[in-house]
């Protein structure tokens, strides 16, 4: 035994965060249900349910090189990402999981005491990263239909630079959103992109919804990032591949502290392949979208339900009368996982992931019989 607690060492930020807790494991779900997992219809991380195109679990397959560190710079993608998008290669930042990219953006830009301003509910990493780097998180929480209170965005930024604690340095904001699904409307992009802060849009789900990328706007705006994954579109969240699109000045920073090997060999070949096989991709991104569709109007149809509008590839759901904590122990028992949401501002809410046909139809035919 060593003659001092060796824990007293610890970055004390460190010591006061709370675990991130993800999504359980479907083994361990299927023991505790006592369901096969093949019975368990996932509908509670937003992942694609197809997965990949099958060119790219081919690429996989026939690889020989995963003994040999991959490419540092992962030109070859930068090259193709650049040539599909109509951006300088010189501008693409790739990283493992867009939330690397998320990490990466804290690193270069946080200090202790320093602000981001986030507006909940959103994805939880943006808060999370910046109080790992002991920064202060200002909340502007979204209106009821879950839309940017721009103008209290816009005072909260603007004041905060006059108060002693410093300026707001990064604005997040998701479009569509997770878990609300809601898209970021032209104006109000036009508004946060006006403030001075990094603005950061985070497209994870952008393929889904019928408005176009804003990647374009970031060589027109020096402060502007635009976050993409291979997670939802493509079928790749196990692979972890992420992008994003940042102003040439960010990017000669960004190489200087960048992991050299962050990506591994097995998600650039599947990236490139789905890249080059992006008519497979599509037709998956289509189904889906029709997918969202039918289950919007299915859970319409359910007299406890009131679904939000989503240009993703979920639907978030307020519950009436009856605690939503129920409405999702109720599906998980008949192996339906759904994500159901304990915060103030989603206290009465679940989120439906779209799954395949017969999967929605499963979810909608459990919940038409609670009620």
């Amino acid at each position: 035994m060593t003659s001092f607690d060796p824990s007293t060492l610890l970055n004390p930020i460190i010591k006061s965060l709370s675990a991130y807790k993800p999504v359980e494991p479907l083994d361990a779900l299927s023991a505790e249900l006592g369901l096969r997992i093949e019975d368990l219809v996932k509908l509670d991380a937003n992942e694609n349910p197809f997965g990949p195109p099958r060119s790219v679990v081919e690429a996989l397959a026939s690889f020989d090189w995963y003994h040999v560190y991959p490419d540092s710079a992962q030109t070859r993608l930068r090259e193709r990402l650049a040539a599909l998008h109509g951006v300088s290669e010189s501008m693409i930042a790739v990283g493992s999981g867009s939330d690397e990219l998320l990490n990466n953006l804290s690193q270069m830009f946080l200090l202790p005491g320093d602000r981001i301003l986030d507006m909940p509910p959103t994805f939880l990493m943006y808060a999370s990263d910046a109080r790992l780097y002991g920064a202060e998180v200002l909340e502007v929480p979204r209106l009821p239909d879950y839309s940017l209170d721009v103008e209290a965005v816009e005072a909260a930024v603007l004041d905060g630079r006059a108060r002693a604690g410093g300026p707001v340095k990064i604005v997040y904001a998701a479009t569509p959103n997770n878990p609300t699904g809601t898209w970021l409307t032209d104006d109000e992009c036009e508004r946060l992109l006006a403030l001075p802060a990094l603005v950061v849009l985070d497209e994870a789900y952008v393929e889904f919804a019928d408005e176009s990328s804003r990647i374009a706007r970031v060589a027109e705006h020096d402060n502007l990032v635009v976050l993409r994954t291979f997670s939802k579109a493509v079928g790749m969240a196990g692979l972890r591949l992420g992008w994003g699109v940042f102003p040439e000045w960010l990017m000669e920073q960004f190489w200087k502290f960048k992991q050299p090997y962050n990506v591994n060999q097995a998600a650039l070949v599947a990236g490139l392949t789905g890249l080059e096989h992006w008519s497979e991709v599509q037709m998956v991104v289509d189904r889906i979208r029709a997918g969202q569709r039918r289950l919007w109007t299915g859970l319409a149809g359910i007299s406890f339900l009131d679904p939000v509008p989503s240009a993703a590839n979920f639907v978030l759901c307020r519950v009436r009368g009856r605690p939503a904590l129920d409405v999702r122990d109720g599906l998980r028992r008949q192996g339906i996982l759904i994500r159901y949401y304990d915060t103030p501002l989603l206290s009465d809410c679940i989120r439906i992931s779209v799954g395949r046909e017969d999967q929605i139809e499963r979810v909608l035919t459990t919940l038409k019989e609670m009620e």
